[in-house]
């Protein structure tokens, strides 16, 4: 890698400063600023998350908006697998089509995989509103109808997921993430807060439509600016279609990204079956306010996932192993000070929301072991999908799952929102061990922030 040797000489605060920001040529100075890209568009759009959720908390009341929180994060697990794993292997495929110049199948893909996941994710939709329907008896009648909601979301949800992942592979990181993260957020609190202005009842169900409105204008305006740069950026021809080979590729993906997503949100749903509506409106909002911690992570997976593809598929080892030590540093410490920092201010954050959300604050503590842990081996999930061990890797996450969903059902009936806490990050310590452990015999790399090899 072009990145500057460790033992380089001091040069000053303000040059590396400088350096760090504009960068060079480099693969490393290109990753740096496409990171902080990523991790800007994230901060800004957690901001307007953040807005939107003390919103909905003080217009909603803490029934309405705990079941909004239940609804909205199946939406968020549901929507984000449902694509097969096409969001992220297509920065595993792409890259692969171009070394090898494969411009039909290149071209096929970039078509093909969005109507397969819109036609697929439209199809179950369907089938999940005939279940909502079903046991309508025993789910919370407040709940029916924004469940309802959900699932008409889920199609356009699944193809901005896909989008997201083809626009990564070149680069064009704020219209993957833009669409998403801050036009969405922004089209949730304008319709939102136009609904309480006019003196509409603000329920989970008012909420959920604006939600679900939000997600689908997102989505057609990012389809239309992808579009335009495609055409621009890939020559016209025929087109293949690999479905079987796209498929073999991303279905053990799939299972790493739902195993991971499980993992992040088994705490909330185990939480809404065993506490008040209020407590899980509590939970969420402390786990909305360490969610910088995790955006760091997110910024340097979302940047690196095809690099780690295209140094494998040119056999480049050591550029490699070069590259997988500098994203694991810049992960973990910037997770460290962004905790530090976070959890000083933790109280007034969480006050926001209203006064009864601080007695959330303790449980911040608890969450945030399991966030720094993660960030310590960096986003070695995504160099062992791009590397060919998905499986592997899926089995990690199923194992850190199943360790999670049964600590919270011991935990959370007896200790709520700290049972819960405890519960994620034990199982995010043991996945972080496991993972370091599978990378070291696997691909013989040390993937710790600190420590020699």
């Amino acid at each position: 890698m072009d990145a500057p040797p460790a033992t380089a000489s001091p040069i000053g605060l303000v040059a590396r400063l400088r350096s760090l920001l504009t960068g060079g040529p480099n693969e490393a100075s290109v990753t740096k600023r496409l990171a902080g890209t990523i991790f800007a568009i994230r901060v800004f759009s957690a901001a307007l998350a953040y807005l939107a959720q003390i919103v909905l908390a003080r217009w909603m009341g803490g029934a309405e908006y705990g079941t909004y929180v239940y609804v909205w994060t199946w939406v968020l697990l549901l929507g984000s697998v449902m694509d097969f794993g096409i969001s992220t292997s297509a920065q595993k495929i792409i890259p692969e089509y171009r070394a090898r110049d494969e411009q039909a199948l290149l071209r096929g893909f970039l078509t093909g995989s969005r109507w397969m996941a819109f036609l697929v994710s439209a199809l179950v939709s369907l089938a999940l509103m005939g279940l909502v329907k079903a046991l309508s008896p025993w789910i919370d009648p407040e709940a029916v109808r924004p469940l309802y909601i959900g699932c008409v979301t889920l199609p356009a949800f699944v193809v901005a997921n896909t989008q997201d992942g083809i626009a990564r592979s070149h680069d064009w990181m704020q219209l993957g993430l833009m669409p998403q993260f801050i036009v969405r957020q922004g089209l949730i609190i304008a319709m939102t807060g136009s609904a309480f202005v006019l003196g509409f009842d603000l329920g989970a169900s008012t909420a959920m439509l604006a939600s679900a409105a939000a997600v689908w204008v997102a989505m057609s305006g990012q389809m239309l600016v992808l579009n335009r740069r495609l055409d621009a950026h890939v020559a016209p021809g025929p087109k293949a279609y690999d479905f079987r080979g796209w498929l073999a590729v991303s279905l053990p993906i799939l299972l790493v990204e739902g195993f991971y997503l499980l993992l992040s949100y088994t705490d909330v749903l185990v939480l809404q079956q065993f506490r008040p509506s209020e407590e899980v409106g509590v939970y969420y909002a402390v786990i909305k306010t360490l969610a910088l911690v995790s955006f760091i992570h997110y910024a340097m997976s979302a940047t690196t996932a095809h690099r780690f593809a295209a140094y494998n598929a040119a056999g480049d080892r050591e550029r490699l192993s070069a590259y997988v030590a500098h994203v694991i540093k810049w992960t973990f410490w910037p997770s460290l000070a962004a905790t530090a920092l976070l959890l000083s201010f933790g109280k007034p954050l969480l006050w926001l929301f209203g006064p009864r959300f601080v007695a959330g604050y303790d449980i911040m503590f608890i969450a945030a072991i399991g966030l720094v842990g993660r960030a310590a081996i960096g986003p070695v999930e995504r160099l062992l999908n791009m590397l060919g061990h998905q499986n592997v890797c899926a089995a990690a996450y199923a194992s850190a799952f199943v360790m999670n969903l049964v600590l919270c059902v011991l935990l959370v009936p007896r200790f709520g929102g700290h049972g819960a806490a405890a519960a994620t990050s034990i199982s995010l310590v043991f996945e972080t061990v496991l993972l370091f452990w599978i990378v070291r015999r696997r691909l013989g790399l040390h993937v710790l922030a600190f420590g020699k090899a």
